[in-house]
């Protein structure tokens, strides 16, 4: 079979409805400056997708930095790697910012989150090395497994004893090969809000012989008492081995970051192929990162404002009866029961008749019969944002629950070329 036949015959497991979808459920286009109220469709919506946490995105100082930055440097400067041509002493400074505020010994950039950890996965391990991992972590995770030529072992999402049970046999695989451990989870995981086990997997270091990377790339900026992250939050820094997240959420910009020792780093620095081999993290961005970070650190009242948001949300979806799961962060699912058609349809009903944008997760990603919608709280929505939305979810669960989104196929509403 021809390759390109074999891609188009259906399309992926995600693309099967992309004629009927593309345009309003997957890619659609949200217009205006990113706040929590934008234009859908020529309609003002409340907008629930953005994982813009502390509301930096559109926050004016930032906007001054960012326009300032783009004046001063451009979009190409510096050109090359960093390791040829593409350095600065504001790289190095950025660096020494976010390892003193991760309280790590030093810090490497990346020029993107996705590809940055696969390289980092890829240099951390040899055939030879066993990797553990939560069987819920995030794509780009998956992937930079993926490169790895020897053993896996998956453990339960959050699940401690099968943590354990997995361990157990790495550490034999380990020894058998000559090989060290490398256990990776997340500090706060995308889709359902829970933080990682992080403080329970660090006490096993206790019991068995493992490194430890996280990526909190959703809980960067805000969680903790200083907004360092997931395992300042519960109290476990020391034991975390090395520390990933990115820029494109609460920081409301590009790029991404991972800290550790010195001598790690050191070594990531040089055989970290998506870095050797690719541009360096452009000086907009390294500047406005610099102020990005300043406001982190001098602005609590960013912090508290979401959490002030997160609160009022989901203690108002419990009141109402709705199933949140277990989410401890602000990343807050809904989950219902339905179909794929009854799933659009109802969003459809959120977005054409209430007004309110966020997203929605069905099969494949989840089990069928499953509908997890994901709404993302900010520093910059308002309480009235809340309420207008609680009473909109409220509406469209009775109709849901009567039968009222029932429907053959998901509604064609794509964009009409």
């Amino acid at each position: 079979m021809d390759v390109f036949e074999k891609l188009v015959k259906d399309g992926g497991p995600i693309g099967q409805h992309m004629d009927r979808a593309h345009g309003y459920f997957a890619f659609p286009k949200l217009e205006g400056d990113l706040n929590p109220r934008m234009k859908f469709r020529g309609k003002e919506m409340i907008v629930w997708s953005l994982n813009n946490y502390l509301g930096l995105v559109n926050h004016p100082e930032v906007r001054a930095i960012d326009t300032k930055a783009a004046e001063m440097y451009g979009m190409g400067n510096p050109m090359g790697a960093r390791m040829m041509s593409g350095n600065s002493d504001k790289h190095d400074a950025l660096e020494k910012v976010l390892s003193d505020f991760v309280s790590r010994e030093d810090t490497m950039l990346l020029n993107f989150g996705y590809q940055g950890i696969m390289s980092c996965i890829d240099a951390l391990v040899n055939r030879r090395d066993v990797i553990v991992y939560d069987a819920e972590a995030h794509a780009c995770i998956m992937d930079g497994i993926r490169l790895h030529v020897g053993y896996t072992y998956t453990f339960k999402h959050n699940d401690i004893e099968d943590f354990d049970k997995q361990m157990k046999r790495a550490t034999a695989m380990a020894e058998k090969q000559g090989g060290g451990i490398l256990v990776i989870t997340e500090g706060v995981f995308g889709m359902d809000g829970e933080q990682g086990i992080v403080k329970e997997i660090v006490a096993k270091k206790s019991e068995y012989d493992f490194r430890i990377l996280i990526d909190d790339a959703h809980g960067f900026g805000y969680m903790g008492a200083t907004g360092a992250g997931a395992d300042e939050a519960q109290g476990c820094q020391a034991g975390v081995d090395l520390y990933f997240s990115t820029f494109v959420k609460s920081m409301g910009s590009i790029g991404a970051f991972i800290s550790g020792p010195k001598a790690v780093i050191k070594y990531l620095r040089y055989n970290t192929r998506s870095q050797i081999f690719a541009k360096s993290l452009p000086l907009i961005i390294v500047e406005g990162m610099l102020k990005r970070m300043e406001m982190v650190k001098t602005m609590p009242e960013l912090r508290e404002k979401l959490w002030a948001n997160v609160e009022r949300l989901q203690i108002g979806l419990k009141e109402r009866g709705f199933d949140i799961g277990d989410t401890n962060s602000p990343v807050t699912p809904i989950y219902m029961k339905g179909d794929v058609p009854e799933a659009t349809s109802m969003v459809m009903d959120l977005r054409e008749n209430y007004h309110i944008f966020c997203s929605i997760v069905v099969y494949p990603v989840i089990p069928k019969g499953d509908i997890i919608y994901r709404l993302i709280p900010t520093a910059s929505h308002s309480f009235e944002d809340v309420d207008e939305t609680l009473v909109a979810f409220e509406a469209v669960k009775k109709k849901l629950d009567a039968g009222l989104y029932k429907a053959a196929d998901i509604p064609d509403m794509a964009e009409k070329s």
